[in-house]
């Protein structure tokens, strides 16, 4: 059932005020280490655009790291220009029919990517993930147009509210929009803007408008509703109805009883402050340092407010010692630079541990190996823990799941499968994945070669054809590559007669010479 404006209004209200609770701690994350995306500071009070974010950042190793997190976890698990996922068959398809429907499942994943780059899926991946450094990030996944045919579009978590439906799973997304009056209609072909509103707008359409968007799951009709209405809940300007979520909700690690998440900016953000404070301590010593503090004593032959010492500063004292002192003597400072850059050193190495920010060694050093960089991205998936699982099953799933929606919609392709894990399976074939993928293939070789060593006996206890399935499947080659069982049967009948042929051909020439001694 859908909703009214008043209700949206109502409930958008309720879920805004459960997320004002994180204001404090996602402010900061965003303050120290995303100034340029923080939307904290006056969005909806006057923010100029263009405005300088970085006026109380001190030290930029939060910044970097982030960044470097982000780009990490994108190589790794989303890797720019290159397909990081395979579509296979799943348990509900006969294993006769396995290789050929893989083969139609390469061609639609083959075009997806292709889609995905021509509508630079990569560019909103990598903002989607600088969110989720802070702990919740969201993605947009929309119909696009002919140059951008479907539109991914990484939200900033500050215009966001949501609600968990059963399970754990959002269904429910509220977002608060800011558009120019006069790009309404384009943006929304189907919107119904009521005279009401319209009139408001009649000196200015380039003001902008604030509206509310909704998107919630009706349990009675089973399908998804799309709606916006105006900011005062009074007129409702669009409805849709959808088959599938468009929203990608990802959190980094979540706690039980808590909707949004925790990712390792917040684990940091101890050290991050910590390290601000005393960067700007140090850079305060070090401009009394060059530039000195002054006393001067009023004795009536110097005047403190006649002189100006640049770029110090002068404090008037009755005397600089006795019984009479200097006229002008420095003030003593204190501090010891040497250890505010041993604890600055300690905080940065741990704030880039937290954040994974742990790189190669410099160019001037020894070669690395393959092993060794492939060693470092098995360490990384390892100390991604949970948080990679949650990933794949909350961004990477749902990504690929919606965009495969969409695609069949508009006629792309046709896909009579449903990609729910029964008929048709998302495989993560990314850099991180493989790494854990490569450890079963080296269990196998490694099982084999001992098997090998027993004989006759050993060599009985492994399916040879099964082996070499199973390691393609973790290797994941491409079905075009493979042969499916027809082709296998077909190829051992060749064989066959090829082998019948030879042996027939040996036996006439074996026979030619008998012959001819019996008629000699």
């Amino acid at each position: 059932m859908r909703k009214s404006p008043e209700e949206i209004k109502k409930r958008f209200q309720k879920c805004d005020a459960r997320k004002s609770q994180w204001r404090d701690i996602y402010e900061d994350a965003y303050k120290y280490a995303l100034p340029q995306r923080n939307l904290y500071d006056g969005y909806y009070e006057g923010n100029t655009p263009g405005q300088d974010k970085m006026n109380r950042v001190f030290d930029s190793t939060a910044i970097h790291s982030t960044h470097r997190f982000a780009n990490r976890i994108q190589s790794g698990i989303f890797p720019p220009g290159r397909p990081f996922c395979r579509l296979v068959p799943g348990e509900d398809i006969p294993e006769e029919r396995a290789v050929e429907v893989q083969r139609v499942l390469d061609e639609y994943a083959k075009k997806m990517f292709d889609v995905m780059r021509q509508s630079a899926f990569d560019q909103a991946m990598g903002e989607f993930l600088l969110e989720l450094a802070v702990g919740t990030s969201v993605m947009l996944v929309q119909p696009g147009d002919e140059i951008n045919p479907i539109r991914y579009t990484a939200v900033p978590t500050f215009l966001i509210c949501f609600e968990e439906g059963p399970f754990g799973r959002v269904d429910t997304v509220y977002r608060r929009l800011k558009r120019s009056f006069n790009v309404l209609e384009q943006e929304f072909p189907d919107i119904q803007i009521p005279t009401s509103i319209r009139q408001k707008f009649q000196d200015d359409e380039t003001k902008e408008i604030e509206l509310i968007e909704a998107t919630y799951y009706s349990k009675e009709a089973g399908v998804y509703y799309y709606s916006i209405c105006d900011f005062e809940g009074t007129e409702m300007l669009l409805n849709r109805t959808l088959k599938s979520f468009p929203w990608i909700i990802s959190r980094f690690s979540k706690i039980s009883g808590e909707i949004y998440g925790r990712g390792p900016l917040l684990s940091a953000l101890p050290d991050i402050r910590t390290i601000n404070r005393t960067k700007e301590l140090t850079l305060k010593n070090a401009s009394l340092t060059i530039g000195g503090v002054f006393t001067a004593a009023d004795d009536g032959i110097l005047n403190p407010n006649s002189i100006q010492i640049v770029p110090g500063a002068i404090i008037p004292v009755a005397r600089n010692g006795g019984p009479q002192g200097e006229s002008l003597r420095p003030l003593p400072r204190t501090g010891d630079p040497q250890l505010s850059q041993m604890v600055i050193n300690d905080l940065r190495m741990n704030i880039k541990q937290m954040l994974f920010d742990e790189s190669l060694p410099p160019d001037n050093m020894s070669a690395r190996s393959a092993t060794e960089i492939a060693e470092r991205m098995k360490e990384l998936a390892q100390n991604l823990g949970s948080a990679f699982g949650r990933l794949i099953n909350e961004t990477m799933y749902p990504v690929i799941r919606r965009t495969l929606e969409l695609m069949d919609e508009m006629g792309m392709i046709e896909l009579p499968l449903k990609v729910n894990g029964l008929e048709v399976k998302v495989i993560p074939n990314a850099p991180l994945a493989m790494a854990q993928n490569l450890e079963k293939v080296q269990e196998v070789l490694n099982y084999m070669q001992i098997v090998q060593g027993m004989g006759p006996v050993g060599q009985m206890a492994v399916r040879q054809d099964k082996v070499l399935e199973y390691i393609a499947d973790q290797m994941n080659i491409p079905a075009e590559l493979r042969t499916t069982p027809e082709e296998k049967m077909e190829i051992q009948k060749q064989m066959m007669e090829m082998m019948q042929q030879q042996q027939a051909q040996m036996e006439e020439q074996g026979g030619e010479p008998g012959t001819q001694d019996q008629v000699n």
